[in-house]
């Protein structure tokens, strides 16, 4: 009889409740732009290393080069930023999914996206436009971002709601209003036989009404100068969200406007991006595409 009632009271106790997973809290943007430029220093450190030496390239199957110095530069900025969130992911260009952080140990909604050199063939050739650009997405949305351009020492910044800044100093997009008075920029995929026609479409038709065009070969320092108020606007197809995340932050908090060729929403894993001084959007949207602007 004892038996039967330790039994009956072993089956009224409440089942565990399972432990939660302990997340770091949402990050303060403004501080974490700090360590993200020492970050982007010391990967530039390694390109500077790197700028004037002999380089073991590579080329990678549609999608450019890639050499020892983006391989390192891209291990600077990582093994410093793990640092500073080690619950973030790693969204990075050069790195293999063994080099990311492993599954156990991401928060669902932090992530760096790392770009260690953009413009490696401008690097491979002493072109002096290249860069190293890094952004912090929090629950979707890009809430820092940082592109040093080290042969310049050029350091730019951003985060959402801060203002956009180079060297410290607040920088504005242009107030260039027509498109006759405009300095534009823009970058051909590595898809040329996918995409080359259309580019070519739209670079002929804009050439036609701007003052001038631009192909540096470097979509973030692309961006990064239009967030300056050096270019008017920058358009391109194909990139990845390691070319755009940082400088589509720094454009937006200069004051720009940043979407797709439809007018809708950026959107850092899309495959369109529009960016320019606001003015010039909707005359640069349907010159660009107008199958697809809703003007």
């Amino acid at each position: 009889m004892a038996a039967s009632k330790k039994a009956s009271k072993s089956k009224k106790r409440p089942a565990p409740r399972p432990a939660k997973a302990k997340t770091l809290p949402p990050p303060n943007a403004k501080l974490l732009v700090l360590e993200m430029i020492r970050a982007a220093q010391a990967s530039g450190k390694v390109l500077m290393h790197y700028y004037s030496r002999p380089l073991d390239i590579r080329e990678k199957k549609g999608a450019g080069l890639v050499t020892q110095a983006d391989i390192e530069s891209e291990e600077a900025s990582m093994r410093l930023l793990r640092k500073v969130r080690p619950d973030f992911e790693m969204l990075t260009e050069e790195s293999s999914p063994e080099n990311r952080i492993p599954p156990g140990a991401r928060a669902p909604y932090g992530r760096w996206i790392i770009d260690p050199l953009d413009g490696t063939t401008n690097f491979v050739h002493r072109y002096p436009m290249f860069c190293v650009s890094i952004a912090a997405e929090w629950n979707g949305e890009i809430i820092a971002g940082v592109i040093y351009h080290p042969v310049m020492k050029e350091m730019y910044h951003a985060w959402k709601g801060g203002g956009a800044y180079l060297n410290g100093k607040r920088m504005k997009v242009s107030k260039t209003s027509t498109l006759r008075d405009s300095l534009l920029t823009t970058g051909f995929s590595y898809r040329k036989d996918e995409w080359l026609h259309a580019e070519m479409e739209a670079f002929e038709r804009l050439s036609g009404v701007a003052r001038a065009i631009r192909r540096p070969g470097s979509a973030a320092l692309d961006l990064a100068y239009t967030a300056r108020g050096v270019f008017d606007g920058f358009w391109e197809r194909r990139l990845s969200p390691w070319d755009v995340a940082a400088g589509s932050l720094l454009v937006q908090e200069a004051g720009g406007r940043v979407t797709d060729f439809s007018d809708q929403p950026f959107d850092v894993n899309g495959d369109e991006i529009l960016a320019t001084n606001s003015r010039l959007h909707l005359p640069l949207l349907n010159t660009i595409a107008p199958e697809l602007c809703p003007i």
